[in-house]
């Protein structure tokens, strides 16, 4: 099965990215064909300073290649090094019909959070078709608030067969169930644009700072308080071993445990579950040119596909 997902080099890649995408991605590349891009093209979107998309492209790199992603196995790219995708954009644009995009609430949901509603904005649903249907991907790893995207990507991918012949497969989202969406500090989700995030490879000191700042309620130490309305507990749920994470819900519910003293515990297990990635994300700060050469090579390897796709998309279409 061929996988895909792309992510957005939109600021500092943070926790809620890792155990909400990453995560899954990292452990998919064992068992599937992964082609895992960075989405510059679509970070564009909120019209980022181009300073800092430079610096956070290259961080999005490094942050998966020092957790784990083995080029050797997935291929892993940045989106603008193939610009195939985006001749394939416009075909599918074509065919799109204006109310598809028109539905998408992910366009509203971010003009309402003071993003600038451009045309990138509402028509990014179809560069996210293109990028799928470019690699002729079977699975989407996706949260459940992409699904929609998803569907859209299929319900092209559908109107385009219909109409020029059987040129696409038609993907399949892939959401786990128990991947709930990760709590930012202040409770809501965590999002660069909430500022509210813990970073992967944040300093220990910042990390134990930010933690204790966790939005909770003001429930008395010494009353019982409800696990699962609790944010510290959401993200204690990530870290904790099952047995650790038992007796935390014990303490939670019989009363007699501050959050104070949760937050100190979970700001240990956030330390310690990505100290071992430390190292290498150092060393890669100091390699950069093998990262971009890691990025060069996959866009290689993405273009020799994406050019199938894009050659059989055009012949269909007239353009010889």
């Amino acid at each position: 099965m061929r996988i895909l997902s792309g992510i957005q080099p939109s600021g500092r890649l943070h926790i809620g990215n890792y155990f909400g995408a990453m995560r899954q991605h990292l452990q998919l590349q064992a068992e599937h064909e992964g082609y895992y891009f960075i989405a510059d093209y679509h970070a564009l979107t909120s019209n980022p300073q181009p300073k800092m998309l430079r610096e956070y492209i290259l961080a999005v790199a490094m942050d998966y290649l020092a957790l784990g992603l083995d080029c050797n196995k997935t291929v892993f790219w940045r989106q603008s090094d193939v610009p195939l995708v985006q001749e394939l954009a416009w075909l599918l644009s074509c065919i799109t019909p204006m109310g598809l995009l028109q539905r998408c609430v992910s366009f509203k949901d971010k003009v309402a959070q003071g993003i600038s509603a451009n045309h990138g904005l509402f028509a990014y649903p179809v560069l996210q078709a293109a990028d799928i249907l470019a690699f002729q991907s079977n699975l989407v790893p996706v949260g459940a608030d992409q699904k929609q995207h998803i569907e859209v990507t299929r319900d092209i991918a559908i109107r385009f067969n219909n109409e020029f012949g059987e040129i696409f497969t038609i993907p399949q989202d892939y959401i786990l169930e128990s991947v709930a969406v990760v709590p930012g500090i202040d409770g809501r989700k965590m999002s660069k644009s909430y500022d509210n995030t813990i970073e992967i490879f944040e300093p220990a000191g910042s990390v134990k700072k930010k933690v204790m700042k966790i939005v909770t309620d003001s429930t008395a130490v010494e009353q019982p308080k409800n696990p699962e309305k609790c944010n510290v507990f959401a993200l204690l749920k990530l870290v904790a071993d099952k047995d650790e994470l038992a007796d935390w819900e014990k303490r939670y519910r019989r009363g007699g445990t501050g959050y104070g003293e949760v937050k100190k515990r979970l700001a240990e297990l956030l330390t310690a579950y990505f100290e071992p990635y430390y190292q290498k994300r150092i060393e890669l700060e100091k390699d950069k040119n093998y990262v971009m050469d890691v990025l060069r090579q996959g866009a290689k390897k993405a273009e020799a596909v994406a050019r199938q796709t894009v050659n059989k998309a055009k012949q269909a279409v007239g353009l010889d």
